[in-house]
């Protein structure tokens, strides 16, 4: 289902921190990072359906997205992980994005876009959820946000604890650098599983239960299911981009990271 946090345009140091866990069945084919065909756009891919849910570009776009939690999917739907590549591919503005996706998005199961642009400095959530609403667009506000499986910044159980101790991370570190792997250690493989009477009443209590945690493990019908990826995305104000990525590849935990500087930002 994935589930990120992120500080927006409030660091002194980075623009831009994401951090971002995606929760996917296990033997379902994904590409880890690297530079997709053409060298303009870099993430992680779905082999399946050929999207992603993060990605970023070199002329400083970022677009990442989360499911919606909801009881009902329709099988015919369009593929959620193509929006951040149409995103990143376009030359359109966030809200440019945003506002022309509104015709279509119906087409598409549940679903949270963020969209940004580094050298304008401006953020766009979009979420086509709850269904009969008109589609939520807004644009994002300095500070910290997280996006679970509900609007941004809902107060679910495993959004506000990653909140949470993500901003005492953030203030240990006060304006300095933050390390990328205690990151990954101590924010996204946080297990601890929400009580009953938290749980949004959506689905089975079971499932919900299940997916209550940031770090998410759980052994299905259908196989393992649970995070199999997890992104600490940085951008510098110099420009310098980090792409992290500590994924599950044959059931071994991999990483790799990926630097590059943003075209508009380089010295």
């Amino acid at each position: 289902m994935c589930i990120a946090a992120f500080v927006w345009q409030a660091h002194p140091l980075y623009p831009l921190l994401l951090l971002q866990n995606r929760d996917e069945y296990h033997q379902r084919p994904t590409k880890p990072v690297g530079w997709w065909k053409g060298g303009e756009i870099l993430g992680g891919r779905d082999e399946v359906a050929g999207g992603t849910w993060l990605a970023c570009s070199r002329n400083g776009k970022v677009a990442f997205l989360t499911n919606v939690l909801e009881l009902h999917t329709l099988p015919e739907a369009k593929s959620r992980g193509d929006l951040p590549v149409l995103f990143l591919e376009s030359a359109k503005s966030p809200m440019e994005f945003a506002q022309e996706l509104v015709t279509e998005a119906h087409q598409y199961n549940g679903f949270n876009l963020i969209l940004a642009d580094m050298s304008s400095k401006t953020m766009v959530y979009v979420s086509n959820r709850p269904k009969g609403e008109p589609i939520a667009i807004q644009e994002v506000a300095p500070g910290l946000h997280v996006l679970s499986n509900a609007k941004l910044d809902s107060p679910w159980h495993k959004a506000q604890r990653l909140g949470l101790n993500f901003k005492e991370l953030l203030c240990k570190y006060g304006e300095g650098d933050i390390p990328v792997k205690e990151m990954v250690e101590k924010l996204m493989k946080d297990s601890v599983k929400a009580e009953e009477s938290r749980l949004p009443g959506i689905c089975s209590l079971d499932w919900e239960y299940n997916l209550s945690s940031v770090f998410v493990e759980v052994d299905t019908p259908l196989g393992r299911y649970g995070t199999r990826s997890t992104v600490v995305l940085t951008i510098e104000a110099c420009g310098e981009v980090s792409f992290h990525e500590k994924y599950l590849e044959k059931d071994m935990w991999k990483e790799k990271t990926v630097k590059y500087y943003l075209q508009k930002l380089k010295y």
